[in-house]
């Protein structure tokens, strides 16, 4: 989803605007979630943008974007971009290694 949202029309006011590109987003997010993972791949992850135009969007992670929505209705702008694609993710292992805590007993 490549996409600029504008927050301003005659007719609906810019609060219920808000909420139309915040359950847009969850939806798209929510889709393609639900598409099957290829063989390897743990789960989908997403990269993303956020920015007041394509040119000056910076790189947020997908957790921010509703903060970022409430921060540009609060700037009072116009309109916004938002940029989600998403790519394949792997977890990663930990390390076997764990670091062993030894605790002294009092002697009575």
């Amino acid at each position: 989803m490549k996409k600029t949202f504008e927050l301003t029309h005659p007719k609906i006011k810019a609060a219920r605007m808000v909420d139309a590109v915040k359950h847009e987003v969850k939806k798209y997010i929510k889709r393609e979630r639900k598409k099957t993972l290829p063989a390897g791949v743990d789960f989908w992850d997403f990269d993303c943008q956020f920015g007041h135009t394509a040119a000056e969007a910076k790189v947020v992670h997908l957790t921010e974007i509703s903060a970022k929505i409430d921060d540009a209705v609060a700037l009072d702008l116009t309109s916004f971009y938002i940029e989600i694609l998403v790519k394949e993710g792997f977890r990663s292992v930990k390390s076997e290694v764990e670091d062993e805590v030894e605790f002294d007993e009092d002697e009575e």
